[in-house]
């Protein structure tokens, strides 16, 4: 079992005389279906249906004094925050960062058990394990040995995410730029299409029931060191999107996936900054993979 700190994660606190009415109103999650033991992946949109910031929604138990905890990306912490409260109106919540004294620890490659603090399940994939939102008093060495876990760098955590296919916001896809579509939400149980409203509802339903979500951020395979960040993707005079994180022979990119299917029928090598790269489908996906017989569909 491994475990790492996430420093690039933060932590906002909803609470009050009804946080899950107001949280459910807001974002592209049911948040009537969180629970303490269950947490559940969304993100609060812009009224075109862009992604403003995604969090994982917990809960803590009652016992614990309550209230709902979004783990989120912690330079956007405090824009949360601020949008939060534009939406607040006459809603009796509380809206707090807690960036400062909350940090959060990612636990993986294996069954694991509760570590201190508020700990869940990762929504978005199995194979991405468990977290636990703790004081940042608490060391993680001390964390790591009290759950029979190896401690690693954030790197570390890193490379199982690249590796699982996961996207990252504001590495693989820009924040106030990508639909949730394209940033694989709808995939990885990101977007509850049978909810009540949302910010944003109307433009991501649509994409969703007529299917017009073209770019994806997907994995990719190559030799070597991973392109840069960044760069474009491109075969012959086509480009095809622009590669995102990376490790050791495996990284993600934003792909347009009808050129993607283009190159493939001409067996045109798909470059990024020099390197010849190769989209892979991840297990997890069921939308039409270029290629396939469906893709066409």
């Amino acid at each position: 079992m491994k475990a790492a700190l996430l420093p690039d994660r933060g932590v906002v606190k909803v609470a009050g005389a009804d946080p899950r009415g107001f949280l459910n109103g807001l974002l592209t999650t049911d948040v009537t279906k969180v629970t303490p033991a269950q947490a559940r992946f969304g993100a609060l949109l812009t009224p075109q249906g862009k992604i403003v910031v995604d969090c994982i929604v917990a809960e803590a138990p009652a016992e614990d004094g309550g209230g709902f905890f979004l783990d989120c990306p912690r330079a956007l912490a405090p824009a949360l925050v601020e949008k939060l409260n534009f939406y607040k109106l006459r809603a009796k919540v509380i809206v707090e960062d807690l960036s400062e004294t909350l940090g959060v620890m990612a636990i993986w490659d294996g069954a694991g058990s509760n570590g201190p603090g508020l700990c869940y399940a990762d929504p978005r994939l199995p194979a991405l394990g468990r977290r636990c939102m703790m004081s940042t008093h608490i060391g993680g060495k001390a964390t790591a040995l009290e759950l029979g876990a190896t401690l690693l760098d954030a790197a570390g955590y890193e490379a199982h995410r690249i590796a699982l296919g996961v996207p990252r916001g504001g590495s693989d896809f820009l924040y106030n730029d990508a639909f949730p579509h394209e940033a694989d939400m709808d995939q990885l149980g990101g977007v509850d299409f049978d909810k009540g409203c949302f910010v944003g509802q109307e433009v991501v339903s649509r994409m969703e029931h007529r299917g017009t979500a073209r770019t994806r951020v997907v994995p990719v395979a190559f030799d070597g060191p991973s392109p840069e960040a960044g760069v474009s993707v491109r075969a012959g005079g086509s480009t095809l999107g622009m590669m995102g994180s990376g490790t050791i022979g495996r990284g993600l990119a934003a792909l347009r996936l009808d050129r993607v299917a283009d190159a493939m029928a001409n067996a045109t090598p798909m470059i990024a900054g020099g390197i010849t790269i190769r989209p892979v489908k991840p297990g997890w996906a069921r939308f039409p993979w270029p290629g396939e017989a469906n893709a066409a569909e």
